[in-house]
């Protein structure tokens, strides 16, 4: 797609989330003189006619956003990042991100590169698993190949028998970097080939891991290690293929190791060590992937700040009305329910003080609700019993607006209302308690 007659681009910024990183990408884009676009899933469809794929809304370029490693299903997320990259030009592209967000894959890719990384083993059956300790050196740490934040991190003991899963993810085992000391590695966030920055991560007293997120210092590290850092750390980036990448290394035995390749790293706690916000350099470079222009002096004074107010691209509430209020609903409201078979019209009560919406068990079967993803354990009023309850995935229409919920399956069969909804589809609404549904 050719850039407008105006030389203005048209960016959009993949996202479902708030992420204040994704608030400053945006206003970069616009500072720059063009066009952000915010895609959300209320605000977002794709379709074919005649043989011609069209994303709504137009964009020029896309910036992929989507953090896959704190969702319960990265895969779906990556598809619906794989079906708008084959309309528009995307960074990072998800063929690339698939590697990047499992750890693994990352130091396969790596080690297939030259680009030294820990020594580490992988295996899919507990008897295999267990023997890794018979080709690695102590000390050890177990990873999920999916995660963040060192959530999914821990220090093997010498006696330990590691699990090779946590849940449904595979984990690994690896080469702990022992420093010997306060444990510390490096930053180094990378955008096209050029080093926005760098800063070192040191670990809070009486913890190793160094993730800002639980509590690690960070500091400007970026005069300090430009040259040798920042070589290895786009080595690293071209192995696995990504235009943005915020790259952790740590040094041991004199030697740069390469632990993770971020495909969509926040750059929050790196402007605080070091002064420079990424997101200007994120947004020159898509405009630029299409043909658009910036200004270079503009993009360096940008870097300066860290723009993480409201955009005004963000798309308004799908339960708002057009002018940003949020819309009413009823105590009791007729509302139309969706499932995989079927679709039924019912009088539902609003509940505010329900975190989730409950389902009658027969409402459920007809319109087919599900299928069953999990349960989750409902404690009595005495507190003294508790229950399991199937939770399935429902939409529930109020007006013109879907909501997509998980809900639990209760046996509602001797209440008058089929259908409880929770916080979780009224967050966005005002509940009107004198307002009531006519029921037949």
């Amino acid at each position: 797609m050719a850039v407008s007659r105006d030389g203005s681009v048209r960016v959009g910024v993949l996202s479902f989330h708030n992420s204040k990183e994704t608030k400053a990408i945006l206003n970069a884009i616009e500072a720059l003189g063009h066009t952000p676009i915010w895609l959300r899933k209320a605000n977002t469809h794709v379709e074919i006619i005649d043989d011609q794929a069209r994303l709504v809304p137009s964009v020029d370029v896309l910036v992929n956003r989507l953090l896959l490693a704190t969702i319960d299903d990265p895969l779906e997320e990556l598809e619906i990042a794989n079906i708008l990259a084959g309309i528009r030009p995307m960074l990072n592209h998800p063929h690339n991100v698939l590697t990047a967000v499992h750890k693994y894959a990352t130091a396969v890719r790596l080690s297939d590169h030259g680009v030294r990384t820990p020594d580490s083993y992988f295996a899919l059956s507990s008897s295999s698993f267990a023997a890794g300790r018979d080709h690695l050196e102590n000390p050890l740490v177990i990873k999920t190949g999916v995660g963040t934040h060192g959530e999914t991190t821990w220090k093997l003991d010498d006696t330990g028998h590691p699990s090779h899963l946590v849940g449904r993810r595979h984990t690994f085992v690896q080469r702990f970097l022992d420093q010997n000391d306060r444990q510390w590695d490096v930053r180094a966030y990378v955008v096209d080939g050029e080093i926005v920055g760098i800063m070192r991560r040191l670990a809070p007293n009486g913890d190793w891991r160094t993730n800002v997120a639980r509590g690690g210092v960070p500091e400007d590290a970026t005069d300090e290690l430009a040259d040798e850092v920042g070589t290895v750390a786009r080595e690293a980036t071209v192995a696995v293929g990504l235009d943005i990448a915020g790259v952790d290394l740590m040094r041991w035995n004199e030697e740069w190791y390469v632990l993770e390749v971020n495909p969509t790293a926040g750059f929050r706690g790196l402007y605080r060590a070091t002064g420079r916000s990424a997101a200007p350099s994120i947004a020159r470079l898509a405009i630029e992937r299409v043909g658009g222009s910036v200004s270079n002096e503009q993009v360096e004074t940008l870097a300066d700040t860290f723009d993480d107010s409201v955009p005004r691209c963000k798309p308004t509430p799908a339960n708002s009305n057009s002018d940003g209020n949020p819309r009413t609903v009823g105590y009791t409201e007729r509302v139309l329910v969706n499932g995989m078979v079927g679709l039924d019209s019912v009088v539902a009560k609003a509940d505010t003080g329900a975190k989730r919406t409950s389902i009658g068990i027969d409402l459920a079967a007809k319109v087919g609700a599900g299928p069953i993803k999990s349960s989750t354990t409902v404690r009595s009023g005495s507190q003294q019993s508790s229950k399991k309850r199937p939770l399935v995935d429902v939409d529930i229409v109020i007006g013109d607006r879907w909501h997509r919920t998980t809900a639990s399956v209760v046996d509602r069969s001797h209440m008058r209302y089929q259908l409880i909804m929770g916080r979780d589809v009224l967050s966005d609404y005002r509940v009107d308690l004198k307002r009531r549904a006519l029921e037949e």
